[in-house]
Parts: C-alpha cells; structure tokens; sequence
C-alpha cells in the first residue's frame, strides 16, 4: 500500500512539473516572439501571446494567482445572461497624447497679492476697524494706533510751522526796506538765511510725518487743524481678506508684531520641486493642472510663471512656480498638492478610453475580448488626458478591450472564484 502511494504521489509531482516547464517555456517563446522590430512604436509587439492569451503576461504581472485568477482565466455567459448585458468594446491603439510631467508641490500666497500691517513704532491699539475674514478695499481703514512718536512729531510739525511764518514774515519785511533804501543789506541777507533754515526745519518736520505713516493728505490736513492729538490710522495697502488678526484693543505693539495680514486669494502660487534632469523641459507659460487631497476630482488650472535659477545641492531639484486662479476660493495656502506638467510636445502612445479601467485591490484591470470569451488583464496606467489614458504596460496594440459592461464581467469572473473555493 506504501509502495502503491509513492508510485501515485512521484507521478504526480513528475506531471505538474512538466506542466510548469511547459509554461516556463510558453512564458519565453512569448517574450522572444515579441522582441520590438525596427519602426515598431515603443512597447508595439512585447509579450507576443499564446493560446489562451495573456499567458506570459499574467504570470509577469502575479497579480492573478493571489486572486485566484490568471490572464488565462476566461469568463463566459450563457444565452440569457448575454441577452441581459449590453457590452461594448474598443480596439486598442496609438494615438498622440501631450507629454506630462508630475510633482508634488505647496500652495502659496501670492507674493503681490498679500500685504502684512505693521507699525514701525511702539503704539498701543485705540480702535480696530474690522474682524477676521472682512473683505477690505485698497486704502480702507483697519485700525487707530496711540504712538508717543506721533505725538512728538506732530508738535516739532507745529513748531516748523510757526517758525517758518516768522521767518518769512521777517525776511519780507526786511526785505521791503532794502528796496525802499532804509533799510540794511546785512538785515535782509540776515533773515533770508533764517527762512532758508525754517523751511529746512519744516521739510524735516513734514518727512518725520510720512516716515510714521502720514499721507500727502493727511500732513495737509494735521497742518489744518493745528491738533495735537498722537494718534494715527492704518489702512489697507491692498484689497483683499483680513486672514491673519493679531488684535487686542490696548494692545502694544511695535515694529516687530504683524498686526494683520491682508491676502487676495483669488490668485495664488504653487511652488512645486524638479529634479535636475527634467530642468529643460520646463518654459515659462506651460500649461500645469494642479489637484490637492481636499478636492481629489478637480482640477485648478494654472500656467507656470517663473523657473528657479538656483539648483539646490541637497536635493538637486529648481523651485518651479504656477500662478493658479483660485475658482470658489477652494484653494489654501499650506495645502500640499500635485501638480502635472503639460510639456510642449506629443508623443505617440498606446490610448485606452478611462471607463475601460477597473480597480482591483491596489492595482488597474481590464478585460479583453477573444472570440465569445473575455479575459481579465493586469495594466498599469499613464498620463490622463481628457477621457483617455495611456497604457504602459499589459496590454498591446490591436487588442480588443471592453469598455462597457466589465463592471458585470468583473463580478462574474469573482463569483466563479467563490464558487470553485466553495463558498457559494
């Protein structure tokens, strides 16, 4: 009996054996049958396929046994269950398809379009004007400053002023006696000296004003008014979105605090890293579509606006900048986001339609037609352009691949799974 089971379980490993060279050697006459030929497009002829097709390939792929399935696994239907279906192919081919290139970026603000308010002086908050998120306009109050340094220079302005009035009121007094002959020459040499160092006083005094923050209009206004009063307002130096509010009535501040910061978001910048081997092909103007984890399906469309001109040695990448309009204001500055490149050239690559493409587990799958019989297949993908997709590896050109109804295709090909494993 020991005997006769040694004999039964050395036939058997002797004939999966030869099944397995046999498939070995299918794998390879596949490969070398499918050797590119000169004026073959690229991947054009590759693992050239036996009967059942895709034998050679689904081994490579491996994907199949940890399914329980193979590219020679073919899924079948009966006559009622093909007229339930309606399924619709397309016969793979080459077509041109814009050259992309892809990154990972950052969201930024944009550089003109963000304004931080500041105060170069020591100042305590008299009054605030708007709240976080406010939409401001160009030249729209945002808060009342209290400055000692205001104060100061207000009176000086004052003092300026009044001495500059006298100095004229005198050198033209003296001056009217000069032409009448009663008077001095040294007096009115004396006060014209005096009125050239009033109006220097009163030049200084007007500058100390503007350098606090003082506008053409309002130094008018303060010579005007002749009130002491040490306060200043701050206003928007851009229209755009209060995003940052670093503001607390009495609150101090000086030349190091940020006491607002005024964004436009409508337009912003994503600054993504090349490698250096990518660095030609990058022009100014390329067209860039931008796409961020919060909003998976859109698409932002940008244009690139500025190429770096310093390789960075850690890295060896060059900072490359997008201007992107920010359509809904979806868009934030921080977000991480990936970014494809449209070069300026086409290449010629194997297209198939995206409906046609399954998710299966981690990888892309597709069924393609032979005769009455389809066969599951493991792909992987490319560049995605409109409603297309390239096709890098799996499949060939000529191969016919179902675009609808492989949702159905897929469940029955499972369904036969479970049932052989028996749990059905």
């Amino acid at each position: 009996m020991t005997t006769l089971l040694f004999i039964l379980f050395s036939g058997s490993c002797t004939k999966s054996g030869r099944h397995e060279r046999a498939a070995a050697e299918d794998i390879t006459s596949a490969q070398s049958a499918g050797q590119d030929r000169p004026g073959t497009p690229p991947g054009k002829g590759r693992f050239r396929r036996q009967n059942p097709p895709g034998l050679g390939l689904g081994r490579q792929a491996g994907g199949g046994f940890r399914r329980g399935w193979t590219t020679s696994t073919a899924v079948e239907f009966t006559d009622e269950e093909k007229q339930a279906m309606e399924i619709e192919t397309v016969v793979v081919a080459y077509k041109p398809i814009a050259s992309q290139l892809q990154a990972m970026g950052k969201v930024l603000a944009h550089p003109l379009r963000k304004a931080i308010v500041s105060y170069a002086f020591p100042a305590r908050i008299a009054q605030i004007h708007v709240r976080p998120g406010d939409w401001v306009k160009e030249g729209q109050e945002l808060v009342t400053l209290q400055s000692e340094e205001v104060g100061e220079a207000k009176s000086a302005f004052y003092r300026a002023i009044a001495d500059h009035e006298l100095a004229r009121q005198n050198h033209e007094r003296e001056k009217r006696l000069f032409d009448r002959g009663v008077g001095a020459q040294k007096n009115m040499l004396t006060t014209e000296a005096e009125l050239r160092v009033a109006e220097a006083n009163l030049d200084a005094a007007e500058k100390k004003l503007h350098v606090l923050g003082f506008t053409e209009a309002q130094v008018k206004a303060i010579s005007e008014s002749h009130q002491v009063n040490p306060v200043i307002t701050l206003f928007s130096p851009i229209s755009g979105k209060v995003v940052e509010y670093n503001v607390v009535l009495g609150g101090m501040v000086d030349q190091a605090s940020e006491i607002m910061t005024v964004m436009d978001p409508s337009l912003l910048c994503v600054d993504a890293e090349i490698y250096e081997r990518d660095i030609a092909k990058m022009k100014i103007d390329q067209n860039v579509d931008v796409s961020v984890p919060a909003y998976p399906d859109e698409k932002f469309p940008g244009k690139i606006c500025y190429i770096g001109d310093i390789l960075k040695e850690e890295t060896r990448t060059i900072t490359v900048r997008t201007e992107v309009e920010n359509k809904g204001k979806k868009l934030k500055p921080g977000m991480f986001a990936n970014i494809r490149i449209f070069l300026n050239h086409q290449t010629q690559a194997l297209v198939l339609p995206q409906e046609a493409v399954l998710d299966d587990q981690a990888d892309k799958m597709v069924f393609v037609k032979l005769g009455n019989q389809f066969f599951p297949r493991l792909i992987e993908t490319g560049t995605k352009e409109n409603s297309d997709v390239e096709v890098t590896a799996g499949l060939e050109e000529g191969d016919e691949v179902v675009t609808k109804g492989n949702y159905q295709l897929k469940s029955k090909l499972y369904d036969e799974i479970l049932k052989k494993a028996g749990v059905h």
